[in-house]
This record gives structure tokens, sequence and C-alpha cells, in this order.
């Protein structure tokens, strides 16, 4: 019978032992599943930062574009409105004499003679 105790107690020490050797294997198992999903996140916030960074470097690019074109567009109407305004406002050399000799008239006084008085 002693013997039969003897083996009861080698049993339980080997089950105490597995689950000991179980236990351990287990927080081994959980610490390395922290430490990988810690690095999956520091990754993945690495990962964002860069697209975020890429996403504003990209819409600076595209809006120094929108900006130069805009530019570029304004400068050229403003070419078109001048150019249309001097077809439309062009006067004959005739006319420009007539409007600077009546403009001296005015300045020197002379514009009363008009009105049928003499300076």
């Amino acid at each position: 019978m002693a013997e039969g105790k003897t083996v009861m107690r080698d049993v339980i020490q080997k089950i105490i032992a597995t689950e000991a050797e179980a236990k351990r294997r287990v927080q081994m198992a959980n610490s390395e599943a922290e430490r990988i999903l810690s690095e999956a996140r520091k990754r993945a916030q690495e990962l964002v930062a860069t697209a975020r960074q890429t996403a504003r470097l990209d819409a600076e690019k595209m809006l120094a574009t929108t900006l130069q074109t805009a530019e570029a567009e304004k400068k050229e109407r403003l070419a078109h409105a001048a150019a249309e305004i001097e077809t439309q406002v062009s006067v004959d050399e005739a006319t420009a004499r007539q409007v600077v000799e009546a403009v001296t008239r005015w300045v020197c006084g002379f514009h009363e003679t008009t009105r049928g008085i003499t300076p």
C-alpha cells in the first residue's frame, strides 16, 4: 500500500508540474501576443502618420498647382479684357486732337467763349 501511495504522489506531482508548465506556457504566449499586438499598433500608427504626411504633401502640391493655374488664367483674362477694351475704345487721330483742344480751351479758360463771353 505504501507503494500505491508513492505512485499516487508521483502522479499528483506530475499533474501539478504539468499544470505549472501549462500556466507558464500560457503566460509566455500571452506575453508574446501582447508584444506582437503592441508592435502591430506601433507600426499601424507609423503607417497612418506616413499616409497623413503624404496626403498633406499631395494636397499642398495640388493647391500650389491650382493657384498657379488660377493665376495664369487671371493674367490671360486680364490680357484679353485689355485687348477688348483697346479695340472698343479706339479713337482716331482727328477725334483725339479735338478732345485735346477742347480740354486745353477749358483749362485755359477759353470755355467761356463757347457761351458767347470772351476772356
